[in-house]
């Protein structure tokens, strides 16, 4: 019975010593990776949200496109590359982020030696087309 008392005591001095550790730690909180202000999201009654991945081996480019609203990109792994039409390449790294602007004639890639993998978030009027191509 003694021993019981003991293992009794010993336990609940354990039991308050996690929960004021797990008192003791900060709440977690997101980090920023990107901030940015857009023109040209839709402006209807419900939108529509869509994140998507894709993975671009190397050498690879997405088809010449268009998008009708802003898409953020996060790239996971590797290095993306940008080519939009009036403006300087940009490449991104992987824990990167960019906008991508609606309306303007772009093509990505990857010029690097690995796989490289991004996520991609859109917010557009309901049954938008993720892209247009353009030739």
């Amino acid at each position: 019975m003694h021993g019981m008392r003991g293992l009794s005591v010993t336990l609940g001095a354990a039991a308050i010593a996690i929960s004021s550790i797990a008192m003791a730690q900060e709440p977690a909180r997101p980090n920023l990776l990107l901030r940015e202000i857009v023109q040209g999201m839709p402006h209807g009654e419900q939108q529509e949200v869509r994140i998507l991945t894709a993975t671009i081996q190397p050498g690879q480019a997405t088809q010449f496109h268009t998008h009708r609203f802003p898409v953020a990109v996060y790239v996971l792994e590797g290095a993306f590359t940008l080519e939009m039409e009036g403006r300087e390449p940009v490449t991104i790294r992987a824990g990167g982020a960019m906008v991508e602007p609606p309306s303007v004639r772009m093509t990505g890639y990857n010029r690097g030696v690995d796989p490289m993998q991004v996520v991609i978030f859109y917010v557009s009027d309901p049954g938008t087309p993720f892209l247009d191509p353009t030739h």
